[in-house]
């Protein structure tokens, strides 16, 4: 696997942003200490999202995660182009540069708010990495990565959702539990067929006076 040689890869945002994160500020315990600018191994590398990726196993390892579905090169630079000209999307991934392949992901996205101040709420979304890397804490690293990005990118919060058997470990990471929110709500659609599903995660029937106001 690899990128064809290209003259110029396009990055999905500044690599530099990456090198000035202050790892120290995470409660994050990392044994032995790595970053994303010393992830551990000389041939590891954690950088932004590139145009050459979609030829590195990048989907292939987000299918690890869920479904992606046939997405031509063509698609994957239209949708690239998308993000990086709106500079509310951080794709942060993992290389093992011995193959030049994808082996983990996450992705900061940014969702600007009228509230506080007109402030910014980060969002941590599609979090892999491949489970034949396990025991380098390439899972932690990254999350702690793009969490450390979203402070420094000036969020005020940053939020995610995840299973159940997850909570320890992003609790270890520094995230809490929120009283009286910690469920997550869904409308899912498919192409033609406006709502498809809708699902929650609570329990029991809702009471009516249950509106927003």
């Amino acid at each position: 696997m690899g990128a064809p040689l290209l003259e110029q890869e396009l990055s999905l945002y500044d690599p530099a942003l990456l090198l000035s994160l202050d790892f120290f500020r995470s409660p994050a315990k990392f044994n032995p200490r790595i970053s994303a600018a010393v992830p551990g191994e000389p041939w590891l590398k954690v950088r932004p999202l590139q145009t050459g990726d979609y030829h590195r196993g990048f989907l292939q390892i987000l299918s690890q995660l869920t479904k992606v579905g046939d997405v031509s090169l063509t698609q994957f630079l239209n949708r690239f182009a998308q993000m990086r000209a709106s500079g509310d999307y951080y794709v942060t991934v993992i290389v093992d540069t011995r193959l030049d392949k994808i082996i983990g992901s996450a992705t900061l996205v940014l969702e600007r708010k009228f509230i506080h101040g007109c402030g910014t709420r980060g969002r941590l979304e599609d979090v892999v990495v491949d489970d034949t890397y396990r025991g380098k804490q390439l899972g932690k690293l990254i999350v702690v990565t793009v969490t450390l990005l979203a402070d420094q990118l000036g969020c005020y919060k940053m939020s995610l959702d995840c299973k159940d058997k997850l909570i320890p470990f992003y609790t270890s990471i520094g995230y809490v539990l929120e009283p009286g929110n910690a469920n997550t709500m869904n409308i899912r659609y498919e192409a033609g067929a406006g709502v498809v599903s809708n699902r929650t995660a609570g329990h029991g029937n809702q009471p009516d006076d249950t509106e927003p106001s």
